[in-house]
């Protein structure tokens, strides 16, 4: 790092310029990114094209209207009109099943297991096949963030349980199986790596809360932010691990999506909406997942309630699998530019 360097030149911040190599911290999970642009020049650098998912043709979707006797009876339906627009059912081939207690057993010296009881269960997001985020219509995806806090609120109540996830996974690289637009509601007995690493995070930062230090870090620097309302703040963010990764940052601080204001839950799925769109606009088709990150239900640490877009652009090399750390070959800045680009140019 070069001393008296302008805080623009630290963060590779000119418009158009190509960002050297740089090592970025991850405040959230303490671990270090690259971002390396160089690397981003080699021919077929990334394939943008989401590869279709191979369904059974002869098999109708389980997802789609008329069809609901191939799926559990509905734990949740939502929609004013007639049918359904977003539907919760069980998941037939659950990671996580049953009431037993998490009880750890050690049956070795390094032989360590313990029981995998919770809930998962399938968020339909439209009753439409071709559906994304992005095309849902205002209405379900207002609708889609209620089913989450709902689910979430519900799983909070069983005894024993810890933390719920919420996942959308869109596209074969992503993790989908089925095509039909849904996500995934897991609630589980503990507080996964992931989650403990970010509670540490919002715990180490000196000051007040990491998030709500971002999000106005950010929006007063301006080349990183996709969007922004009076709610929510969608960013390329600092320390982006994959290219054109974005970040949902609700404006208002709280650490648990459940118990969040509905104003904040609407803007919030109307954002990533808007985020999912502007990634469609430079890609046309990719694959993508939205992980939902929470505080667990009971926690009193600091923390603030969250949402990562992740477009599946790269594979995971030899590298990151061997250390852990990714390299991003997009630098957020140049991300930032060519999704707003592409949305002002429509």
């Amino acid at each position: 790092m070069t001393r008296g360097a302008s805080l623009g030149e630290l963060e590779g911040a000119s418009q158009g310029a190509s960002t050297p190599n740089q090592l970025r911290l991850d405040p959230l999970t303490g671990r270090w990114v690259v971002v390396s642009t160089y690397r981003g020049e080699r021919p077929f650098a990334f394939s943008p094209c989401a590869a279709p998912i191979q369904a059974d043709r002869d098999r109708p979707c389980p997802f789609c209207p008329g069809n609901e006797e191939a799926t559990p009876p509905a734990l949740e339906t939502y929609g004013s009109s007639g049918g359904w627009l977003v539907r919760v059912v069980p998941n037939l081939y659950p990671a996580f099943s049953g009431d037993k207690p998490f009880i750890v057993d050690h049956r070795g010296p390094v032989f360590t297991q313990a029981t995998a009881g919770g809930i998962h269960e399938v968020l339909v997001l439209s009753p439409d096949h071709d559906d994304g985020w992005d095309r849902l219509s205002d209405e379900q995806a207002s609708l889609v963030m209620a089913a989450i806090r709902d689910r979430t609120e519900e799983h909070a109540s069983v005894p024993g349980l810890r933390y719920s996830q919420a996942i959308v996974n869109s596209g074969r690289e992503a993790g989908a199986s089925i095509e039909h637009p849904h996500g995934q509601l897991l609630g589980m007995s503990f507080v996964p790596r992931e989650l403990a690493e970010e509670q540490a995070g919002f715990a180490r930062f000196a000051g007040r809360c990491l998030l709500c230090t971002t999000a106005d870090a950010e929006e007063g620097a301006g080349h990183r932010v996709v969007y922004a309302d009076e709610e929510v703040i969608v960013l390329c963010p600092f320390w982006s691990g994959v290219p054109f990764e974005m970040l949902a940052i609700p404006r208002n601080h709280g650490p648990h999506l459940h118990k969040a204001p509905t104003s904040d839950l609407v803007a919030t799925g109307q954002a990533i909406k808007v985020a999912i769109a502007h990634l469609r606009q430079r890609f046309t088709d990719v694959a993508y997942n939205v992980v939902f990150h929470s505080a667990p239900y009971r926690a009193s640490d600091p923390y603030h309630w969250h949402v990562h877009i992740l477009p599946k652009l790269t594979t995971l090399a030899g590298f990151e699998l061997g250390t852990g750390v990714l390299i991003n070959i997009v630098a957020p800045e140049q991300a930032t530019e060519e999704l707003r680009a592409r949305v002002a140019a429509c």
